[in-house]
């Protein structure tokens, strides 16, 4: 299975991969307030109405992930807050952050999560304590976090045994909520793994969909150390692999071949859970809009240019 396509340096371009558009639709992407603060109008980069996650950093105040929301929503997007449980002390807390996002930025989605901190700042250390609080009542979807490749925060030992209990218990959630559920999913950097993960679920009746997270263009530097910040698993060895190519290491490394694996199992029949795209901009949000612009057709076109 193919890894991640290099950008190519030669001046004639690429065919261009007609199935990767119908992919694109409806994309999400990834921000923290101090990378959007680096874009001057979202309008420029993004379709119209693209939902935007803001990741909530341990140490990142309130006031500055709302002040992003709203600045989303006057542009016509639609934020998507993380609310990651163990940085959040208490109940009082988490409705304080609620009726912020919703009072000032009109925020109806969330991302629901642990959170990458090891001692929980309070009462909470798993998603599933935020969804029992009922505080999300009235929001129009949750996402919850989903990991392709294990992740040994929950099952310390290796295996999924315990990820899959809890995306079952999150699925019997979701089956009594009148929010929108899905699944949205760290990145990975082979479409077969996350293949025989979506088949995974499917066969342990978990029917929320999967919003993909692929990494945008970045350097194989910057991956690598993400990658290992995150707890990427079997991808990881790939990016390794590739490193030792030192010719390699100083260019940007595209998600074509990835996509483009991902649509060839999907047009035979696998991996149908798998609904959308969750863009990782690692290598900056420019260049990963950038890469959308010009692979994503009429599905990626900036707001600015409809």
């Amino acid at each position: 299975m193919a890894l991640l396509s290099f950008r190519k340096t030669a001046a004639a371009p690429a065919t261009p991969n007609l199935a990767i558009p119908a992919l694109l639709e409806g994309y999400s992407i990834e921000v923290m307030p101090r990378t959007a603060e680096k874009v001057a109008d979202f309008r420029a980069l993004l379709p119209a109405g693209t939902r935007v996650y803001i990741a909530h950093i341990d140490g990142t105040g309130i006031a500055d992930m709302v002040a992003t929301a709203r600045r989303l929503r006057a542009e016509g997007f639609e934020p998507m807050p993380h609310f990651p449980a163990r940085s959040i002390p208490d109940r009082a807390t988490l409705a304080d952050w609620i009726a912020r996002y919703r009072g000032e930025a009109d925020v109806r989605q969330g991302l629901i999560l642990a959170g990458g901190i090891a001692t929980p700042r309070g009462e909470y250390h798993a998603s599933m304590q935020l969804l029992e609080t009922g505080l999300f009542d009235g929001f129009d979807r949750l996402h919850v976090a989903g990991h392709p490749e294990g992740n040994r925060d929950i099952d310390p030992a290796g295996g999924e045994a315990e990820v899959m209990a809890a995306l079952r218990w999150k699925q019997d959630f979701a089956n009594r909520s009148d929010a929108g559920f899905a699944i949205a999913t760290q990145f990975a950097f082979e479409a077969g793994p996350v293949v025989a993960w979506a088949g995974r679920l499917s066969a342990a009746g978990i029917s929320m969909p999967v919003h993909l997270g692929v990494a945008g263009p970045a350097k194989l530097q910057t991956l690598i150390k993400f990658a290992i910040a995150c707890g990427v698993g079997a991808s990881l060895g790939v990016l390794q692999k590739r490193a030792k190519d030192v010719s390699k290491l100083v260019k940007p490394m595209e998600p074509t071949e990835l996509l483009s694996d991902l649509a060839a199992a999907k047009a035979a029949g696998r991996a149908t859970n798998i609904e959308r795209i969750h863009f990782f901009p690692l290598g900056g949000i420019a260049a990963n809009a950038e890469w959308a612009i010009a692979h994503g057709g009429a599905a990626a076109r900036p707001a600015n240019a409809a």
